[in-house]
């Protein structure tokens, strides 16, 4: 009797310990132990000796890359929700499946989602600094000291509502915001009845007549810089932007020059355009109390990673068994 040859699994980052454990009990797998993002050569290694690659929104895997594979390697099981970071149409035309981990991230993204457009109209940020740069020396309060915005009552507008844009309406109604939506179509009717949500097809005439405008869409080229120069020239100064999804979502220099120029009121921003840099402008008005700013952490709950973990390794046992892994990406076009 011969044993089952265990697929060389090469995954590119540091994973919680539960899913790195069960990783080498299952496949011969490659860890990476000081989580050092790997190089482009080591990449290019990689899939011209793996069967299956294990990357993270960190890496890019482009066309040339995938050009580069060996024969072996047959599936991508990417450890993140999007894809944007995989060409995955080149994948298709090498014979590579690419798969990802959907519905893992939701709530915990949601939960940053909701503490930011707290934190913005509140200060939040602002407030803490004070006591620490005072090292607790302040002066007490006083009914107009750090004065911020009400949320109850405003109107959100969530760009994308899928999963996450969903499940940020449903915590936004709870604390008394009224739910716009833009969206390539309409959710159904029982989800609308229950958020009591505006559909606005045109983008435009909803980011005028909201209060918060929530970014819940994946990168696309579609997406790309979607909220332009133009589109925030159309928001009230009383406004503010929260991005939990991608940077490249928002033209981030014209979001800049409106925050300096006051014709918004401030941003919560999890996500940047050149990640991981950011824009020294940005940091400036964080230090002015214009923005929040947070390092791409709107899904890091330990829970969360187990689970995107277990959805990874599902996909690798499904795809070596010969069936079709759940959670397959599709190419638009092949």
């Amino acid at each position: 009797m011969t044993t089952k040859k265990k697929p060389k699994v090469y995954i590119t980052r540091k994973l919680p310990e539960p899913v790195e454990t069960r990783m080498r009990e299952l496949f011969d797998a490659e860890l990476n132990l000081d989580d050092r993002p790997r190089t482009q050569p080591e990449l290019v290694a990689a899939v011209r000796s793996a069967d299956v690659l294990v990357p993270t929104v960190t890496d890019r895997i482009d066309a040339a890359l995938i050009e580069q594979a060996g024969p072996q390697l047959k599936l991508i099981a990417s450890f993140s929700n999007g894809v944007d970071n995989i060409d995955v149409e080149a994948a298709a035309r090498k014979g590579i499946t690419v798969t990802n981990t959907p519905n893992a991230l939701t709530e915990d993204t949601a939960d940053m989602t909701m503490a930011l457009i707290l934190a913005v109209p509140r200060r939040l940020a602002e407030g803490s600094r004070v006591l620490t740069d005072s090292h607790g020396e302040w002066a007490g309060w006083s009914p107009t000291w750090m004065l911020g915005r009400r949320i109850w009552g405003k109107r959100i507008g969530i760009i994308g509502m899928g999963r996450i844009g969903t499940a940020v309406a449903r915590r936004a109604k709870a604390f008394g915001l009224s739910i716009h939506y833009h969206n390539r179509k309409r959710v159904n009717p029982a989800t609308e009845e229950e958020l009591n949500a505006t559909y606005w097809d045109s983008l435009d005439q909803m980011l005028a007549r909201v209060d918060i405008v929530s970014i819940n869409c994946p990168s696309t080229p579609a997406t790309f810089h979607l909220l332009s120069a133009r589109r925030l020239e159309l928001m009230q100064p009383s406004s503010y932007i929260v991005n939990t999804a991608r940077g490249d979502v928002i033209d981030e220099d014209a979001l800049i020059k409106s925050l300096r120029a006051g014709k918004i009121a401030g941003a919560g921003l999890d996500v940047f355009e050149n990640e991981p840099s950011v824009n020294p402008k940005l940091l400036k008005l964080a230090e002015q109390g214009k923005v929040v700013l947070l390092p791409h952490m709107s899904s890091a709950t330990l829970e969360g990673r187990i689970d995107m973990g277990d959805k990874v390794i599902i996909n690798i046992r499904t795809f070596c068994d010969g069936h079709r892994p759940p959670d397959r990406v599709l190419p638009a076009r092949v």
